[in-house]
């Protein structure tokens, strides 16, 4: 006798776009990264001619990934919003995106005491910059510029309009500025 299956349910299969995005294992060999970082670095280097050149290159590629890795940080984290204040902004760059980004929290978050549109991310050993071996003719390349460009990407592209630098003090210090407007706004919703 042949048994027959009957499937009474009604729901049609879910497609593959309706499923979540896969988070897979989230980390990268560190090897690999040191080693795609050092070719983006010397790509870099083959196509300028001066140090400023080739910090500005790393900047721009810079903040072309944090482009990308707010939103896809977003798409990921459905139950995640994005932030209006200014200070729990800068909270979520130095705990949340560098532990998306580097497996660790930033050292310190520090507020300039001389401009209220200064602020300050610190982090004593950048990862980026740790096989990377400066030549002596080079010796201001800082190549922490290119975490600097993604920090601005992921600023501006949530609201925050500013501009990143990298310098060296105490490691690596990146200095945020903000527009005028940015603060201005911040003071109203604190206001509210």
């Amino acid at each position: 006798m042949e048994k027959i299956n009957l499937n009474l349910s009604t729901r049609p299969k879910a497609s593959i776009l309706d499923k979540p995005l896969s988070r897979g294992k989230g980390e990268v060999s560190l090897s690999c990264y040191a080693l795609l970082f050092s070719e983006l670095v010397q790509y870099s280097q083959s196509r300028v001619s001066t140090i400023p050149d080739l910090q500005t290159k790393l900047h721009d590629l810079g903040k072309d990934v944090g482009c990308r890795i707010i939103d896809l940080y977003f798409v990921r984290e459905r139950n995640s919003k994005r932030e209006t204040k200014l200070i729990n902004m800068l909270l979520f760059i130095k705990t949340t995106l560098w532990k998306t980004l580097f497996g660790k929290e930033a050292d310190k978050l520090e507020h300039a005491t001389d401009d209220e549109c200064t602020y300050y991310i610190i982090e004593k050993e950048p990862l980026v910059n740790k096989f990377i071996s400066v030549p002596k003719d080079k010796g201001s390349l800082n190549c922490a510029v290119f975490v600097a460009g993604i920090v601005q990407a992921v600023l501006s592209n949530c609201g925050f309009t500013c501009q990143v630098s990298a310098h060296w003090h105490k490691g690596t210090t990146y200095m945020v500025k903000f527009e005028d407007h940015v603060i201005s706004r911040d003071k109203q919703l604190e206001d509210k």
